[in-house]
């Protein structure tokens, strides 16, 4: 299983359909917050309402309440700001994979801290960045290609 983070997400559709990727795939969506939106937002029930309860969850506090509840992961920050393609890593089952928040993406620290783990999708060069949606389903299928779909029909 693949663990997928939300770091401070601000948009519930996002969040909505980010989860439905993650129990469409078998993968833990684990949001960092605080978020910008409440659970119950009714945008963030359509886009993934139906699949709500096969899903697997876990709220943190703060960036450091997750690290210290998930220590001894494999972490990979995605970052426009990186150097490093995401398809240049050879994913293993368990990894967390970490997105920032819509408007400013991960704190820079982060990033700079871990430049053989912080990860970027190629793209055009004078524009901002891709739906934050689209990018956990990017990065997610090249994982879950790279380890055989495992468990996934």
């Amino acid at each position: 299983m693949f663990n997928i983070v939300l770091f401070e997400p601000e948009i519930p559709q996002n969040t909505g359909n980010i989860s439905r990727t993650c129990a469409c795939t078998g993968s833990a969506l684990h949001i960092i917050k605080p978020m910008g939106f409440e659970i119950t937002d009714k945008h963030l029930k359509r886009a993934g309402l139906d699949y709500w309860d096969k899903l697997s969850l876990t709220y943190y506090e703060n960036l450091d309440d997750f690290f210290d509840r998930t220590k001894g992961g494999r972490y990979f920050y995605l970052s426009k700001k990186a150097s490093k393609r995401y398809t240049d890593i050879s994913f293993k089952d368990g990894d967390y994979l970490i997105f920032g928040k819509e408007t400013k993406g991960l704190p820079e620290h982060i990033v700079f801290d871990n430049p053989e783990t912080a990860l970027r999708i190629p793209m055009a060069k004078d524009l901002r960045s891709l739906n934050l949606s689209n990018t956990v389903a990017l990065v997610l299928y090249e994982a879950l290609r790279q380890i055989g779909f495992a468990d996934l029909i």
